[in-house]
């Protein structure tokens, strides 16, 4: 297992070639590590380790564990927990091994079976939407990392994520949940809402609506960063009872999705919501605009 490169340096599995994997294994390799092996299944993940990690070996895992002293585990969330426990049981994970897994919701405590057979476990979870290209290593320099570990090896999480050119931040065990979900709504949802407010455009005609709403959804993105709630605006935080009803009545049409109108009004509400919370709008405003979106008002 030992790696005989440059002191210091760890040899380095990679498990699930997928955009993730592909890319944090290109990362350590780029700070002279040794990727000893890779695991890769769909066509696609074998492209996409042959374009981020040339002349590394595509291995079935069992030999990637027997090689490696560092093994990152980049596999999907749902299936993580019965990879562990499967090569713990089948006897793969050697004591002293770094186990790393990229999964933004769980913290350690998934690698137990792994930890019981004397490997070292962390977790680090970049905080970043990744293409599965080059381009993302570059990116890495902006990303912040979500890492947890227990006090004596939570050095060896933080060093890893610096040497791939990241910033290491530190969630407790029992905020990785939290952790997650937060990013996941600002990711994902962002997601949906442009696709939602893209597909409202197209529908009145607007040949290129992702022209309409670049300018507006990055420097709303951007104030909201900078400024937090200071930077926000729009009918329901001016507490323009009769626009926000005008917007409901529009999108009241067969011609709007269900996704589309459900996700207008809640977040309308929620926004009405944090406005009255933050004194942006008075009580019998909040009222109004609740009862024009046709929520609850008490």
């Amino acid at each position: 297992m030992r790696n005989t490169g440059k002191p210091g340096r760890l040899g380095v599995g990679v498990i699930g070639a997928g955009k993730v994997g592909a890319v944090l294994g290109a990362a350590l390799r780029a700070a002279e590590h040794q990727v000893v092996g890779v695991h890769a299944v769909s066509q696609a993940s074998r492209e996409r380790a042959e374009l981020l990690l040339p002349d590394v070996p595509v291995l079935e895992i069992p030999e990637i564990l027997r090689r490696a002293e560092l093994v990152i585990l980049a596999v999907p969330d749902d299936a993580l927990a019965d990879l562990v426990s499967g090569l713990a049981a089948a006897g793969h994970w050697q004591a002293g091994q770094l186990v790393v897994h990229t999964a933004g919701r769980y913290g350690t405590e998934v690698l137990a079976p792994a930890m019981a057979a004397g490997a070292i476990g962390l977790a680090i979870h970049p905080a970043m939407t990744f293409t599965g290209m080059s381009m993302d290593l570059e990116r890495l320099g902006d990303c912040v990392f979500g890492v947890s570990a227990s006090n004596m090896v939570l050095p060896i999480a933080q060093a890893l994520v610096v040497e791939m050119g990241g910033e290491p931040v530190v969630i407790a065990e029992q905020d990785r949940v939290k952790y997650h979900a937060a990013l996941s709504h600002a990711s994902n949802h962002l997601v949906t809402v442009a696709g939602q407010a893209a597909g409202i455009l197209a529908g009145i005609g607007i040949e290129r609506p992702e022209r309409v709403l670049s300018a507006l959804m990055r420097a709303s993105l951007e104030n909201a960063l900078a400024s937090g709630e200071g930077a926000l605006t729009g009918p329901v935080a001016r507490g323009d009872v009769q626009t926000v009803a005008a917007h409901r009545a529009a999108l009241a049409g067969e011609d709007i999705g269900e996704d589309t109108r459900a996700g207008y009004l809640a977040m309308s509400r929620a926004t009405a919501l944090r406005a009255h919370a933050r004194g942006l709008i008075g009580r019998e405003t909040l009222e109004g605009i609740l009862a024009a979106l046709g929520a609850p008002t008490d």
